[in-house]
């Protein structure tokens, strides 16, 4: 089958969050990590034919859907998983609260990456909480975290290690000698080690294997969670459907508890949704891979072009860490908004002197927000 990813789906005056941002204003939004790409027919057909019956009352999850997640997860990953292992999420944020507050008190910590996706900050500060960040660091032009280097910092108020593989923002895919060496230090610290991965799919360099964390070995997985979801790669991130693999019963079972009262279920549709993308033949989910590589090759022959600016290859994700410290800008994110394009902040992130541009749109559009930037810094 062919796929047609420069098709334009004008979200501009929809309930795009990721549009709504700059309505009515001449800025090209290339910020939230959602796609402007209509999601695979199966999915649409499902949900057209779920709508179609027109009683929306509560659901289960199906059984289905969780034998797609157990095939899945052995055949991309070899990573073995059981049914019960899976606690279903209505969206991936809430597991990092869930996390947070199932492995630390108020008096305990977490470790993490910086700079890294905002809401994993915001989560590790829930109810007054602490954490403690480890410097990332462009190391043979990919973004590494060593976080041996923060060992002698440690008081031992540290309970919980928090992970983004691959990396938001950055797009490492970390190798498995980097995993291990992250399992050694969460086992010599007794860390339990939440793992967001949920961009394994969106994989651009074709050398790059993702290997779940807790698929290294059985020490591995008995400290883990693992979040991951359907949403980032068939852009079905408003529908909401996650998920937290947790193969340890005691930390599954107290994970599920802190859900309870605050967690809604996953709703009829989401599952429709991710049993529908699960099935998929993967030819859909190529296309769209070589279109989002053909994106950051142009994004980053452009943008490392610029003067002041620095782009590192993307190993997984769409989603470009830009280097704007060279271009002397009191602030990267205000300058390209007047430009007309609508980044993510790296002051978000805890970088302000770079921004997140977003390549899941069509290409026309992409060159259009890259001709903006490109001009405003001649401009100066």
């Amino acid at each position: 089958m062919t796929f047609n990813f420069d098709d334009w789906v004008d979200r501009s005056h929809t309930d795009s969050v990721k549009w709504n941002k700059y309505r009515d204003k001449e800025v090209i939004p290339l910020w939230v990590a959602d796609t402007d790409f209509i999601a695979p027919q199966r999915v649409v057909d499902a949900l057209h034919r779920r709508v179609s019956e027109g009683v929306f009352g509560y659901g289960f999850t199906p059984p289905a859907l969780v034998e797609h997640v157990v095939a899945r997860m052995q055949a991309r990953y070899d990573w073995e998983i059981k049914p019960e292992w899976i606690v279903w999420l209505p969206g991936l944020v809430c597991g990092l609260n869930l996390a947070v507050r199932t492995c630390t008190t108020q008096q305990q910590s977490s470790i993490l990456p910086s700079p890294l996706y905002p809401p994993f900050m915001e989560a590790a500060q829930s109810e007054g909480r602490q954490y403690r960040a480890v410097s990332a660091r462009a190391v043979n032009h990919r973004w590494v975290t060593d976080f041996n280097d923060v060992e002698a910092q440690l008081d031992g108020s540290e309970k919980l290690l928090m992970l983004c593989n691959p990396y938001n923002p950055g797009g490492t895919v970390y190798r498995r000698d980097e995993l291990l060496a992250q399992l050694d230090f969460a086992t010599r610290h007794d860390l339990t080690v939440c793992s967001d991965e949920i961009h394994c799919d969106l994989l651009l360099e074709r050398q790059c294997r993702h290997i779940p964390f807790a698929s290294l070995n059985e020490e591995a997985a008995q400290r883990s969670i693992t979040l991951m979801s359907p949403s980032k790669t068939f852009n079905l991130a408003g529908l909401g459907a996650s998920m937290a693999i947790i193969p340890n019963e005691a930390l599954r079972r107290k994970f599920a508890h802190t859900a309870r009262g605050i967690v809604p279920h996953v709703n009829v549709l989401a599952y429709v949704a991710a049993q529908a993308a699960y099935a998929e033949d993967e030819s859909w989910l190529t296309a769209q891979l070589e279109y989002l590589r053909g994106n950051h090759e142009l994004a980053l022959r452009r943008i490392n072009a610029m003067p002041g600016l620095k782009m590192l290859p993307i190993e997984g994700t769409y989603l470009g860490w830009i280097d704007a410290s060279a271009a002397g800008l009191d602030s990267p994110y205000r300058f390209f908004l007047q430009a007309g394009v609508g980044l993510s902040d790296g002051r978000d992130f805890g970088a302000p002197d770079f921004v997140r541009i977003n390549l899941g749109c069509r290409r026309a559009l992409l060159e259009k927000a890259l001709d903006r930037m490109e001009a405003a810094l001649a401009a100066r």
